[in-house]
């Protein structure tokens, strides 16, 4: 996928929006400011998002995947551009990426994004 499929992925998920924080960082969030997805980091068309608490370890393992500076206690992932991923599988994760922030919103916050 490109940087520019990457955000349009991103603002089409259900209560998305983005923001530009910090010195020109893309940030992808839904609720206001639960982010679920950050582009643009180090000025290399970076590339982080959550993933599961069970596959972080094992995304960082691959080679061209990192913890996410600053945020990988929270099991954020980040890349480069090139992803090194393929299409699909970079897809699946934004989209659990976003699941995983909105599964944590309260229930009236859920609701609002008809989810």
């Amino acid at each position: 996928m490109t940087p520019q499929q990457v955000a349009e992925l991103c603002l089409n998920l259900p209560g998305a929006r983005e923001d530009i924080k910090w010195g020109g960082v893309r940030v992808f969030s839904v609720a206001e400011s639960k982010m679920f997805a950050l582009f643009h980091l180090g000025g290399h068309d970076g590339l982080a998002f959550k993933v599961d608490a069970d596959l972080f370890l094992g995304y960082c393992d691959r080679p061209g995947i990192r913890p996410a500076p600053y945020l990988a206690r929270a099991r954020w992932i980040s890349m480069a551009y090139p992803y090194p991923l393929s299409d699909a599988e970079l897809k699946e994760l934004l989209i659990r990426s976003h699941q995983l922030v909105v599964g944590k919103l309260p229930k009236r916050l859920k609701l609002g994004l008809l989810l």
